[in-house]
């Protein structure tokens, strides 16, 4: 697993943690220690995000001035030594969290289609409900400037955060802007507030140490949700979304959001999930903008696109009483860094 990692995942994006992979893959002793770890906590992406924890918190110093350097042989045997060291340590981090992607370019994708949910309903505010938020970041959706490749952009063009993304096809992203945010909330079983030291920390440590542009984006993203922290609620989708939806005033339409996190949910959970939604429109409009693997979202049409198939659908759904409206308004790939819109604006 270690060495598929290093020489097949990370070969492309992180040639300082195809070296520790393999590094690690061809230590018994290292092995051994990652086995003290609970089996679901193993994985590559747990241990190094632990181990670069370590780094940060200047409890490794030797494995920081290796990623500092982006030195792939002292980083290797850093990490190595590290493991040793300190297997209690690590073996505690990587028990205790759990890996974040914050992927930056899910604005791009969520822009166009909250500003199109609340076009269809003709809201004039909106409520954000973000599952499986994590940190929350796509809650500021609003605050960050977003370009695309065709020469069109949206969002705030003075933010600090900006994101591109390229078009595919020949359909533009609509242009209209998003209605007011009056509720920003997230919900997750774990969610982590970026204004906490400790919690910022492991972000920054889910990334790979020789990814300065991502490092760079994270930073910037983390530093404005912490001007206007979002609310976060801790627990089961299922049972904290009727809170979540309580805290959007009722003038507002309330748009649920997630990004790659059904797949995570059986089958039930993500139909009882979609009853939730319908339960919360008895009294009024709900949106729901997905994007989702193909077939993961349920109610979503596939556009008789195959699963697995490398892209993922984004999705609009808009409960009104008793009436459902689903449909598929785009293609993207590469986690919102490119995008086909389809639906008629």
């Amino acid at each position: 697993m270690y060495r598929h990692f290093g020489e097949v995942d990370a070969a492309e994006t992180s040639p300082l943690y195809e070296r520790v992979a393999v590094a690690l893959s061809e230590s018994d002793e290292a092995l051994r220690a990652i086995e003290g770890a609970p089996a679901r906590k193993r994985n590559p992406t747990v241990i190094l995000a632990a181990l670069h924890d370590l780094a940060l918190a200047g409890r490794a110093p030797a494995l920081a001035a290796a990623y500092a350097a982006a030195d792939g042989d002292a980083a290797a045997s850093a990490a190595i030594d590290t493991l040793l060291r300190m297997t209690d340590s690590v073996v505690a981090v990587a028990a205790r969290r759990r890996t974040r992607t914050n992927e930056t370019g899910r604005c791009a994708v969520l822009y166009p289609a909250i500003a199109e949910a609340a076009r269809r309903v003709g809201a004039n505010a909106v409520g954000l409900i973000d599952v499986g938020c994590s940190a929350g970041l796509n809650l500021n959706v609003d605050r960050v400037g977003i370009t695309y490749s065709n020469g069109h952009s949206l969002g705030d063009p003075s933010s600090p955060v900006q994101q591109s993304a390229s078009i595919v096809g020949d359909r533009p992203v609509p242009t209209q802007a998003m209605p007011e945010v009056v509720a920003r909330v997230g919900v997750d079983l774990d969610p982590v507030d970026v204004t906490d030291a400790d919690d910022a920390r492991w972000l920054r440590a889910c990334l790979s140490p020789d990814q300065p542009e991502g490092i760079s984006r994270l930073e910037a993203e983390m530093a404005l949700a912490a001007t206007a922290p979002p609310l976060l609620l801790q627990g089961d989708a299922l049972e904290v979304l009727p809170d979540a939806f309580a805290r959007v005033p009722s003038d507002a339409l309330p748009v649920v959001t997630s990004t790659w996190a059904l797949s995570h949910f059986p089958l039930e959970s993500r139909l009882r999930f979609l009853h939730r939604l319908d339960e919360a429109a008895a009294g009024r409009a709900v949106a729901w903008v997905s994007a989702e693997g193909v077939g993961v979202a349920p109610a979503i049409p596939t556009l008789g696109d195959r699963r697995a198939s490398g892209h993922s659908i984004i999705g609009l759904a808009v409960f009104d009483g008793s009436a459902l409206h689903a449909e598929a308004i785009g293609r993207c790939w590469s986690q919102g860094r490119m995008l086909a819109w389809l639906a008629d604006s």
